[in-house]
């Protein structure tokens, strides 16, 4: 099966029902997506199908087949990831930092879809736990990343 992550082909010989969290881990290397829940919960695992925040714990490979991926490997290289990233550190919002890889592409698939999101979009998007607790920290460094 081919697969386009982060703007490169990379041949997998998985079985199609394999979630793509342990295609990207266990096949290519890719350890900046976590493994939180396993049930779409958490959103430790979220990267970005096609443009939209998608929970890779359960999302079959075969589903993603044709589709561009896009984990927190190559976040910076995208525009607007770049500007999260950057309001993330200015912020300072990792605390343990296990949960903000997929915090970030979350905040990335928001502000692709809205660039001038207000605080009920910013809370209706930002689903993703942190066990920190860092959620006042998460919606101010969406907001910078906003106005950037």
């Amino acid at each position: 099966m081919e697969l386009s992550i982060n703007g490169a082909k990379h041949q997998v010989d998985v079985e199609a029902d394999t979630p793509l969290l342990w295609v990207l881990r266990d096949e290519l290397g890719m350890v900046g997506t976590k493994y939180g829940c396993g049930l779409a919960q958490c959103g430790a695992c979220t990267v970005l199908i096609d443009g939209q925040a998608t929970r890779a714990c359960v999302t079959p490979v075969e589903s993603v087949a044709g589709a561009e991926i896009m984990t927190i490997e190559a976040i910076t290289e995208d525009a607007v990831g770049q500007k999260v990233v950057e309001a993330w550190v200015s912020n300072q919002v990792p605390q343990c930092g296990y949960c903000q890889s997929g915090q970030v592409m979350a905040a990335t698939a928001l502000l692709k879809q809205n660039a001038r999101p207000t605080d009920e979009d910013i809370a209706g998007a930002m689903v993703n736990l942190c066990r920190c607790g860092t959620y006042n920290a998460i919606a101010a460094a969406v907001r910078q990343a906003a106005s950037a």
